[in-house]
């Protein structure tokens, strides 16, 4: 990627999006993801050279949502967040276990990042937890 799509790339990340705040918000969102392509990208790993779709995509949208439930265990969703509701190509996921105290995203970068272009690099500001690490390893082999 050159500096001119990355800039853009950086530029997008910080616009505006929109939150799922319901998991049946989350659930619509995923429902429009699966029928397409997408860069899925763990901040702190190497960025993907393909977009996934089909049934590689799902089992690991599904994957996803499995954590996300299960780590964020609250009645409302609110920590993904699309550039576009009906028609999103830009998907921001933060990390339930590093939100942090205030619950605020602005405090962390995103853990998860879906793009249907290919994404740019992200710094992490901490290295990835090994149960995190662990947990994408299960679908780089």
């Amino acid at each position: 990627m050159d500096s001119t799509n990355a800039t853009e790339f950086h530029a997008r990340l910080k616009g505006r999006f929109f939150g799922m705040l319901q998991w049946a918000d989350l659930d619509a969102l995923w429902a429009r993801v699966k029928t397409g392509h997408w860069y899925f990208y763990q901040i702190g790993e190497t960025l993907p050279d393909r977009p996934l779709g089909g049934d590689e995509l799902a089992v690991r949208i599904g994957a996803l949502d499995k954590l996300l439930r299960e780590d964020h265990d609250f009645h409302m969703c609110g920590i993904v967040y699309a550039d576009e509701v009906e028609q999103p190509t830009l998907i921001k996921v933060y990390d339930p276990n590093s939100l942090g105290s205030s619950c605020s995203t602005s405090a962390a970068p995103p853990r998860w990042i879906l793009s249907t272009v290919q994404p740019a690099p992200i710094a992490a500001d901490a290295p990835v937890p090994n149960n995190r690490r662990r947990w994408w390893q299960l679908f780089s082999n």
